[in-house]
């Protein structure tokens, strides 16, 4: 499998960090570089573009606050900066968590360039929206990683910031799995890259207000005809399952693909079920498990 790595310069000289493999149709993949190893089984027939976003991972860091300020809004624009760089008009689409709603509001702006979309557990469509306790994931496990999580703050830090970067995703990755077994595959933390320890101050201070503004509603989607597969497990603690089966009403052409007992990595806890659904949904077919929905009745 071809493999390449670089950087693509957008707006005011900043670089965003890409890595390539395979060939084929192509498959971006935004904020994605800890999908790298498990989702690069597709490149044997498709090209994948993993890249860092704006301010994450190996891409440039951005000091300059008002090119921050507009948020997701920023990664959106970004994400046709990266199409126009290699030259393609039409692109398939994994995004995972707030990227899944980065993807779909890309497709609303740019339909024309989204073939098909994968959004696996995806930030719900309203931020605003409220949802009954089975249509979410919190539960005491929930309660119990935030309690941990305030007590390591009020602890001395280690002088060596990536232990203390360590240190804190080994409890925040519990609440991204059902099963307490998984956790530990959970290696989304990046520590070694200043980035990374960085991002709950951009986090809070630029992303989620940017997300917390959005209020989506059918008739905005109305536009968006690529394909898409929302991929969420019942019991995700971070994002709804609720909003998951909004987006499958809401969005023209999309189905849901629920997992049981399963939380906000899908791709961890249910590998083959995934995979093989992701698969066959690029290759045009719907899984046969993937559901049409008109409403919310149906709990989990």
């Amino acid at each position: 499998m071809l493999e390449n790595e670089g950087y693509i310069t957008i707006e005011d000289g900043v670089r965003l960090f890409y890595r390539t493999v395979g060939n084929g149709p192509t498959i971006v993949i935004p904020n994605g570089m800890y999908f790298f190893d498990d989702f690069k089984r597709f490149a044997n027939s498709r090209t994948l573009i993993f890249y860092d976003v704006c301010n994450r991972g190996l891409s440039d860091p951005v000091t300059d606050k008002s090119r921050l300020v507009t948020g997701i809004q920023q990664d959106v624009k970004d994400l046709d900066t990266v199409r126009m760089h290699f030259g393609l008009h039409q692109i398939d689409l994994i995004g995972h968590s707030y990227i899944g709603l980065m993807v779909a509001l890309y497709a609303m702006k740019y339909d024309a360039h989204v073939k098909r979309m994968v959004q696996i557990g995806p930030s719900q469509p309203d931020a605003a929206r409220e949802y009954p306790a089975q249509l979410t994931g919190v539960d005491n496990v929930t309660a119990e990683v935030f309690s941990r999580i305030a007590q390591l703050q009020k602890e001395k830090r280690p002088d060596d910031p990536e232990e203390a970067c360590r240190r804190f995703w080994s409890v925040l990755r519990l609440i991204y799995v059902f099963n307490p077994d998984n956790a530990d595959k959970i290696n989304w933390g990046r520590c070694d890259l200043p980035n990374e320890r960085n991002f709950m101050k951009y986090w809070n201070e630029f992303i989620f207000p940017s997300i917390q503004s959005i209020h989506l509603t059918a008739e905005q989607l109305l536009n968006v005809n690529a394909a898409t597969l929302i991929i969420h497990g019942d019991r995700d603690r971070s994002a709804p399952y609720g909003g998951a089966r909004d987006w499958a009403m809401m969005l023209p052409n999309a189905r849901l693909l629920t997992l049981k007992n399963v939380g906000h990595a899908p791709w961890i806890e249910a590998p083959k079920t995934v995979f093989d659904a992701i698969r066959l949904f690029l290759d045009g077919d719907w899984p046969t498990t993937a559901e049409t929905l008109q409403s919310q009745e149906s709990s989990p």
